[in-house]
């Protein structure tokens, strides 16, 4: 079996910030919409290009204190 693209931590943080956590709590997933995963991709790839944003942030910093 291939491993997901996302954690399944992640995947049930998403789920409860996004208000529907209750919906999965018993690891049940069938009655997740398909606008509620697009939610949970679209929030997923928010956070991942807000982290690279800050790390290039910060790299680029240390970059221009090392010159």
């Amino acid at each position: 079996m291939s491993k997901g693209v996302m954690s399944e931590k992640l995947k049930y943080e998403l789920a409860h910030d996004l208000g529907f956590g209750e919906k999965v709590e018993d690891g049940d997933w069938s009655d997740v919409t398909t606008g509620e995963v697009g939610s949970m991709v679209r929030e997923a790839i928010k956070r991942g290009e807000d982290e690279m944003a800050k790390e290039a942030k910060v790299n680029g910093a240390a970059h221009q204190n090392a010159e």
